[in-house]
């Protein structure tokens, strides 16, 4: 099962535009990156985040990470680094020194994604847990001031939404004041956002409780409403790569398959274990 570009939009229809979040000036402005018949470099984009976004391994398949599908939806020459990693919140990934090899690979003119939100949440473990109006804004700025350092772009994602509805098929949003938090800080240091927790909760609305167990890893071993398998990464790298460029962080022709059913068959789990 797939879900193209229309399927997402006619689950997107009458909510605000929340990917306009980034600054006016980006909505304004020429798109950030003009594509290779431009004769100009392409950019490399950089995801810092958590197992939902991070790249799995033969061990773990049927899971995916959705970072894993958005290279389908670019530009070929735009290659994407993925950092994410399982089980990190924006705390642990910083004090493993993981943001510090990010930031080392940043060229100017790349982008920076990071989207954390899931294990920052947990409050029983203070290795990961942080406070969304405090430590929590405090380490993601660490991540923007790093890329603007370098002359990279930094881009907020919002967490992706978990799998979860009410008695009544109501999808539940299940992220707390992270959002929030996240989308106070992107107005405040003027970065673009792009709110995937708001997107993908209205996708799993309008796919309701059933179709949605097709997009989570539901597999004989367990149940598990957090991450995807190959279709439901690639329906939220749709909606990634779709607000990269409706923020004109990328350009129409940095894109491609934003309208096509891409089969599950693409996904593909190398040999080896992740960290």
């Amino acid at each position: 099962m797939t879900v193209t570009r229309r399927q997402v939009a006619a689950a997107l229809a009458g909510l605000p535009l929340a990917l306009a979040a980034a600054p006016a000036a980006f909505a304004a402005a020429p798109a950030a990156f003009a594509s290779s018949g431009d004769h100009r470099p392409m950019p490399a984009l950089h995801l810092a985040g958590d197992s939902t976004a991070a790249q799995k391994y033969a061990d773990a398949a049927p899971e995916t990470g959705w970072g894993m599908a958005l290279p389908i939806f670019l530009h070929r020459d735009i290659s994407v680094a993925n950092h994410a990693i399982n089980g990190r919140s924006s705390k642990s990934f910083i004090d493993e020194g993981r943001l510090t090899t990010v930031l080392a690979a940043l060229r100017p003119g790349d982008l920076l994604l990071v989207q954390f939100g899931h294990n920052d949440e947990k409050a029983e473990d203070p290795a990961r847990y942080t406070e969304p109006w405090t430590t929590y804004q405090e380490y993601l700025r660490q991540y923007l001031d790093g890329a603007r350092a370098r002359g990279a772009r930094p881009v907020l994602l919002t967490s992706v939404e978990r799998r979860k509805f009410d008695a009544g098929g109501n999808a539940l949003p299940t992220h707390g004041a992270y959002p929030a938090a996240m989308r106070a800080l992107a107005a405040e240091a003027d970065v673009p956002l792009l709110d995937i927790q708001e997107r993908s909760l209205a996708l799993w609305q309008k796919l309701g409780p059933e179709e949605t167990k097709t997009y989570f890893n539901w597999t004989p071993a367990g149940q598990d409403n957090t991450h995807f398998n190959p279709p439901g990464a690639i329906a939220v790298a749709r909606l990634v790569a779709a607000g990269l460029q409706a923020t004109r962080l990328l350009a129409p022709s940095d894109m491609r398959r934003l309208d096509d059913d891409i089969p599950a068959s693409w996904i593909t789990w190398p040999e080896g274990e992740g960290a």
